[in-house]
């Protein structure tokens, strides 16, 4: 006998962790719009938009400005791999997973990694990464911007500026800080930068913006070696979301419509807005978790606005509180990773999540539960 499945009915949630966002209106009807080919000209024309909004929101001019078929992590490997091959010298700061997850990544592509560490809830020192480029070889530096385990907001002018006095490209993941604090690619001087669609772009996840510089193409099209992954290879998927129009892969439609949507409510919204948006709720989280006698991991001039860490108090239950959070409240937080877990909890301010609302109903249900 055949099992009979009901209608997929999920409960309505108040996303407050590390990723996703609650997803807006718009977004969400641009998922149920009529899918066409990925060639059809409506849906080219689709593409051409979302490579102008999302150049507006990375602050940039670069061509090679799309979304990667995949979520963060695809871009992150997608970042890698077009830069690095056999034998190149990789520099990456350490302070959290995701400086983790890079070094794994650089490791994969035969690059000698090197790494400048920093106590998780610290950035990393440029003064480190200087040093430790005086005695080696990078083709590429690379930082995170907003480390999502920790909540840490690294300043990367100076880390930029340290890879270009060595000639090294400067490699970004702003994955959790694009459009919820300023990301400034050209400005900055950042060679090749990544995001994701479902923290402030509050978009569902499966899409991650990527843009290369004029110094990383130059790289990308003198390399010696094909670039490891088939899938993630720019050379090839330039020709589809260029000019050419060169079949690589189906592109997913439906999620492409959806970050159209995404970036024109930040685009209404105003970029600057929003950073401002995100920092004002910030700041109203943090002043209401210290009267209930918490405190944040972070200092306060490193503190990500869009992903705080709060320190958990002894004798409380991590998972208890979190459970609770989520079945009498539907409300979601999240947990520490890797040095971390069980001793902090990581409380997401991002996109259509943040709000004073949002976080008076979560400082509501701590101050009962604990």
């Amino acid at each position: 006998m055949v099992k009979r499945y009901e209608k997929i009915n999920p409960p309505h949630r108040i996303l407050m962790g590390p990723g996703p966002s609650n997803v807006p209106a718009p977004v969400m009807a641009a998922l149920g719009a009529p899918v066409v080919g990925h060639l059809d000209p409506a849906f080219l024309a689709v593409m051409e938009e979302v490579q102008e909004m999302l150049r507006a929101v990375m602050r940039t001019e670069n061509m090679l400005t799309i979304p990667v078929s995949g979520t963060g992590s695809a871009a992150m490997e997608a970042a890698l791999v077009n830069v690095l091959e056999p034998g190149d010298g990789a520099l990456i700061c350490v302070n959290g997973v995701f400086g983790e997850r890079m070094c794994d990544i650089a490791g994969r592509c035969g690059a000698e990694v090197r790494r400048v560490d920093a106590p998780w809830g610290s950035p990393v020192d440029p003064g480190a990464v200087r040093k430790e480029l005086d005695g080696f070889k990078a083709k590429v530096v690379a930082a995170v911007h907003a480390e999502t385990s920790t909540g840490v907001l690294q300043p990367l002018e100076d880390l930029s500026k340290a890879a270009h006095e060595r000639g090294a490209l400067f490699l970004a993941d702003a994955v959790t800080s694009l459009a919820g604090a300023p990301v400034e690619v050209d400005r900055w001087g950042i060679d090749v930068c990544y995001s994701g669609t479902q923290k402030c772009l509050s978009c569902p996840p499966g899409l991650a913006p990527i843009t290369f510089g004029p110094r990383a193409m130059e790289v990308l099209t003198k390399r010696k070696t094909k670039v490891r992954s088939w899938y993630l290879d720019m050379t090839m998927i330039l020709k589809y979301w260029g000019p050419d129009r060169a079949y690589h892969h189906t592109a997913p439609i439906s999620m492409i419509y959806a970050l159209r949507e995404a970036l024109r409510v930040v685009l209404e919204e105003g970029l600057e807005k929003r950073w401002e948006r995100h920092l004002r709720v910030h700041e109203f989280l943090v002043r209401g978790l210290g009267k209930l006698g918490l405190s944040m991991l972070v200092e306060k001039p490193y503190r990500a606005p869009m992903i705080n860490t709060v320190v958990i108090p002894e004798g409380v239950n991590d998972l208890d509180v979190r459970r609770r959070l989520l079945g009498e409240y539907s409300l979601e937080i999240g947990g520490g990773l890797g040095v971390l877990k069980g001793k902090v909890w990581r409380i997401g301010i991002m996109g259509d999540s943040c709000t004073e609302e949002n976080v008076g109903i979560l400082l509501g249900a701590l101050r009962k539960l604990l």
